[in-house]
């Protein structure tokens, strides 16, 4: 007869395990307009009404310049640029990020962690978080992607440990293709 399972039996929590990111980020290729499909609530967006994107452009010293820009319910548009840089070794998909002053870069405090945990083999949709995974952006390279993506991408983040009931979804999903050899009647 089995007694009641030890704490030292029982499996970890998703989200008592460590963040694993990616394996390797190809930087240059990272590089380009990214789409935000979807988000954890912030205080950095609360008025953001849309149009949310992010425009990475790879430095001749290897930092790389980030422009983040958002539709607001006024219509103009709200930017922040900021500057990423890597961390650890080449193909690293840790990288720090600071929107503060050039001049205030030498304060710890002022660097967020940027982790991509997610990122599909073509590049086109991606999931950057922190290791506390108090925030959460699932971007993509158009501003829409098909609904059997994004689901497929919420189970692998779910499995990581995201609470990915906490998302927003920024973008509706594209229209799934048609089955090969299926045409649209007239």
């Amino acid at each position: 007869m089995a007694g009641p399972a030890l704490a030292a039996d029982a499996p970890e929590p998703p989200h008592a395990q460590p963040l694993q990111p990616i394996p390797s980020l190809d930087l240059p290729r990272y590089m380009g307009r990214w789409h935000e499909i979807a988000r954890f609530p912030n205080w950095f967006q609360k008025d953001c009404a849309g149009d949310s994107s992010a425009d990475y452009q790879l430095n001749a010293d290897g930092t790389v310049q980030v422009l983040n820009r958002c539709r607001l319910a006024n219509g103009e548009f709200k930017e922040a640029l900021g500057q990423a840089r890597r961390v650890g070794a080449p193909g690293s998909p840790r990288l720090q990020v600071r929107f503060a002053p050039a001049w205030l870069s030498f304060i710890p405090a002022v660097w967020g962690d940027y982790w991509v945990v997610d990122l599909d083999p073509a590049y086109q949709l991606v999931a950057v978080t922190e290791p506390r995974r108090e925030y959460l952006w699932v971007l993509a390279r158009s501003p829409q992607v098909r609904e059997a993506d994004y689901r497929a991408l919420l189970e692998r983040l779910r499995a990581q440990g995201l609470d990915v009931a906490r998302l927003q979804q920024s973008s509706p999903f594209s229209p799934e293709p048609a089955p090969a050899g299926d045409t649209p009647a007239p």
